[in-house]
């Protein structure tokens, strides 16, 4: 397909009209912002970026409040087998509520992995919007201050 980089090929250079499709962004109900679909430039791209490192952000958060639910609820389901233990219930309803114990203590842990993913995408989301505004926000600026109308992004593509 014409426009795809591929590793190792020499990019031509040559701008050309790429035509009227320009990629959507998704759009999202909560309270972050959202990204029109029209409007791919510099500003648009960082505030997309800046809301994926947030929403990664809010996902550890919610999941830590999670383990500690599953991490309580495990105590307390041990503390239940201990004591249904100590009044002599059934062995197998004993076993059962300790195996229920068990299994959240498992889901706690293995959201961990989830939260390690959520911490990797915030940083290098993070890193990529300063990479971003590092790389192109002197040329946003000064397109900015030239006066002159730009095509609208998405408009040429590099071959």
């Amino acid at each position: 397909m014409s426009g795809e980089l591929t590793p190792g090929k020499v990019v031509s250079g040559e701008i050309v009209p790429r035509g009227t499709y320009v990629p959507a962004v998704p759009d999202s109900n909560d309270s972050l912002p959202s990204i029109p679909d029209s409007n791919l430039g510099f500003l648009s791209l960082g505030i997309a970026v800046t809301t994926l490192a947030a929403r990664a952000l809010r996902l550890k958060e919610k999941i830590w409040i999670l383990q500690a639910f599953f991490r309580r609820n495990a105590e307390k389901a041990s503390n239940m087998s201990e004591m249904c233990d100590a009044a002599e219930v059934e062995p197998r309803f004993t076993a059962l509520i300790m195996e229920g114990a068990t299994s959240l203590r498992e889901v706690a842990e293995a959201s961990g992995d989830l939260v390690s993913a959520a911490d990797a995408m915030q940083m290098d989301a993070q890193g990529f919007a300063d990479a971003h505004q590092d790389e192109y926000g002197g040329i946003y600026e000064t397109v900015q201050s030239m006066g002159v109308q730009q095509p609208k992004p998405g408009f040429n593509e590099v071959k």
